[in-house]
């Protein structure tokens, strides 16, 4: 079993608290959407948005990386292919919210950190005109908001991230993959925003996914994971299912058998996602999150290019 410290638990929040949330939300990704960090990239989202459509003599100024070499030496003259992009990419955002996302240790907890994320990638959405929906997930589903386009969709969906109440605490990836999968019915792009705790083999519900979808895991998390203080003896719980123990954090072998422990997760994890073909993003709750976000756009936008 592993353990994590205690978060602040969540109360249920009121109207106005919402209402300031949300609009805090919106002011900072707005910010970070029209940095200069991000690059003149016309689509943030349409890396694998392209779809193949002919192949023809090569004519001067075409690049020479869409030479298509093996028409080329067949025919005997230079032959380039030709690519069209797709008009439309559906955009779902699967957030945890789960009881270990009411965890943080430096900078804020987890779920405060999905929630700047996941307004972020709604408004790369709108300005991209993409339509984009929200689906919730405990150890059940949540909420699910269908994609749609709208000029409030995003203060829509914010609302809606921040003012759900979780009915369960444990986590079912699982089931909101296959849940996703079900309500997806054309190509769409689906960010899978979680702290990945207690996923379980998830290799089969993400190749099903990845198969139909482009599909891009972020990965929560906090330095309390992975790296504990030697502090003494502390009591800890587990935040989805309320099991305490007490430990000695002044015991090395304690802090070096629980740090192991994070390193193997992520190790597996990152060896699913690559089996599946997943973009992986990590984000620290200490550390900002524009930088990550802004090297997976600009990687994204460099895809579309070539």
């Amino acid at each position: 079993m592993d353990f994590l410290w205690r978060g602040p638990s969540r109360s249920a929040p009121d109207p106005a608290s919402i209402v300031r949330d949300v609009r805090k939300l919106e002011v900072t990704s707005r910010r970070f959407m029209d940095s200069p960090a991000l690059g003149p990239y016309p689509s943030l989202y349409r890396g694998h948005g392209i779809e193949f459509s002919e192949v023809r003599l090569y004519q001067p100024g075409d690049p020479v990386q869409a030479i298509d070499w093996k028409v080329t030496a067949r025919m005997r003259a230079p032959y380039v292919k030709r690519f069209v992009e797709e008009r439309e990419l559906a955009v779902l955002l699967v957030v945890d919210v789960s009881a270990s996302n009411n965890f943080g240790t430096r900078g804020g907890l987890k779920r405060d950190l999905a929630a700047e994320v996941a307004s972020t990638l709604t408004l790369a959405a709108m300005r991209t005109s993409d339509p984009i929906g929200l689906l919730l997930f405990s150890d059940r589903i949540e909420k699910y908001v269908r994609p749609a386009r709208g000029r409030n969709r995003n203060l829509r969906l914010l609302h809606d991230l921040v003012s759900v109440e979780p009915k369960g605490k444990g986590t079912d990836l699982e089931l909101a993959l296959v849940t996703a999968v079900r309500m997806l019915s054309a190509r769409s792009l689906v960010f899978v925003i979680s702290d990945f705790v207690g996923r379980g083999d998830l290799t089969r519900p993400l190749l099903a996914l990845a198969a139909r979808h482009d599909v891009v895991a972020i990965d929560i998390q906090d330095k309390g994971e992975s790296s504990l203080p030697e502090s003494g003896w502390i009591e800890v719980e587990d935040p989805e299912t309320g099991q305490r123990a007490v430990v000695d954090l002044a015991d090395a072998g304690v802090r070096a058998q629980f740090e192991g422990r994070a390193a193997a997760r992520d190790e597996e994890l990152e060896g699913i996602l690559g089996r599946c073909h997943i973009d992986l993003v990590r984000l620290r709750t200490d550390q900002p999150y524009q930088a990550g976000l802004a090297s997976f756009f600009r990687a994204r936008g460099r895809r579309r290019l070539r």
